[in-house]
């Protein structure tokens, strides 16, 4: 082993889609930046993959969210003029289900609370504009036209880029081992060596059991299935879709996409909150027949032409809290450790604005953004 002693102002583990834009945030202030993950840039192990993630304003889990989307869609639109990189499509959205659902009322609430600009369509309505769905009689949908989705990978993909460009030391391939604070920095141990800073920014994902082990976090990690179907009558009726989330009498919600990547790539649907505990190590990345047509039964009957076979599937892990919030902050039982974690399947959307708070919380120990939900504190039993 060697020992890296470089005087780095803050060490980021983690350049998935988090810590990739908090390196980038924290680079174009000036800081001394390294940059430390265990697998190649933009991988597919963890959860900032998958070529599409939906992005809305509109937001059913709580209205508190809304300001931070505000400010991650001018980061978006920011980050793809300085990368030149498509990092996100406006589509419009379309969130589907009885009136009562989390995902319809929700919304709606949102909408209403933050004066968005939304419409309330009927099921008839819903039809008409959309022909590939075909809601049951009852269901309504709210459609926002700033609804679309993100493109993960070239969203990692840029904020790794400009981070660079900034002058940021950004490391692949390299396994953290463990970490420590002490009173005058911070230091990172990974099988290459010992790195040294004066602060850190922890953004795990998956691996946050592990790293976060001694703030006693809960989280827990799911595993989740992506499914790209083959439309009967072929892509072209998909691809000026919207995105789309519905949630049935059971309150299930499923998602999807329009077809983005020409006649080859299918159309993207998954279930939201469907998984299987597991961890990084234990996921099993293979997808069963039973899977995928449980998979066809149910995203068929709202949009009948997608009971085709599956293009691809793929693999992906929520980290979740209890109660689906994130945690983002300088945490309270530390001097120098910023940490970002427990995104719980609904994260990607802010990615841009989380890098910027934790740029913040670096850099001036404060953000005013608000993000006094994501305290941890409000996770751990006294």
């Amino acid at each position: 082993m060697t020992t890296a002693t470089a005087g780095y102002d803050v060490i980021v583990i983690g350049l998935g889609g988090m810590g990739s834009a908090a390196a980038c945030h924290l680079a174009a202030r000036g800081q001394r930046v390294l940059g430390l993950d265990r697998f190649e840039p933009a991988h597919d192990r963890g959860s900032s993959h998958g070529g599409s993630r939906v992005i809305r304003q509109s937001y059913f889990e709580d209205p508190a969210y809304v300001p931070l989307l505000l400010r991650s869609y001018e980061l978006w639109r920011r980050l793809a003029a300085d990368s030149g990189r498509e990092v996100f499509r406006l589509t419009g959205g379309l969130y589907l289900g009885p009136p009562e659902s989390v995902t319809v009322a929700g919304s709606l609430r949102a909408g209403v609370e933050w004066s968005l600009p939304h419409e309330v369509l009927d099921a008839a309505e819903i039809h008409r504009r959309f022909p590939n769905l075909t809601p049951n009689t009852g269901v309504i949908g709210i459609y926002e036209a700033n609804g679309g989705f993100a493109r993960p990978e070239s969203t990692v993909q840029a904020h790794i880029e400009l981070a660079l460009r900034a002058g940021a030391t950004l490391a692949f391939g390299e396994h953290v081992r463990g970490w420590e604070e002490g009173a005058h920095g911070v230091s990172v141990t990974t099988a290459r060596g010992v790195y040294r800073a004066d602060q850190l920014v922890i953004c795990p994902g998956a691996w946050a059991p592990q790293l976060l082990a001694q703030f006693a976090i809960p989280i827990t990690v799911e595993r989740h299935v992506l499914y790209w179907l083959d439309p009967i009558g072929g892509t072209a009726a998909f691809e000026d879709a919207p995105v789309f989330i519905a949630e049935n009498e059971f309150g299930r919600q499923i998602y999807g996409f329009p077809a983005i990547d020409g006649p080859d790539g299918g159309v993207k649907v998954s279930y939201f909150r469907n998984g299987m505990p597991c961890t990084p190590e234990t996921i099993d990345r293979v997808v069963h027949p039973r899977e995928i047509a449980e998979m066809r039964e149910r995203v068929a009957e709202l949009v009948p032409a997608l009971d085709g076979p599956p293009v691809h599937t793929a693999t992906c892990m929520y980290s979740n809290t209890p109660d689906h919030h994130f945690v983002i902050a300088r945490h309270p039982d530390t001097a120098r450790v910023t940490i970002a974690c427990g995104f719980s399947g609904h994260g990607f959307k802010f990615v841009p604005v989380v890098g910027e708070i934790l740029a913040d919380l670096v850099v001036d120990a404060k953000t005013a953004h608000p993000i006094a939900l994501f305290d941890p504190r409000r996770l751990v039993s006294a």
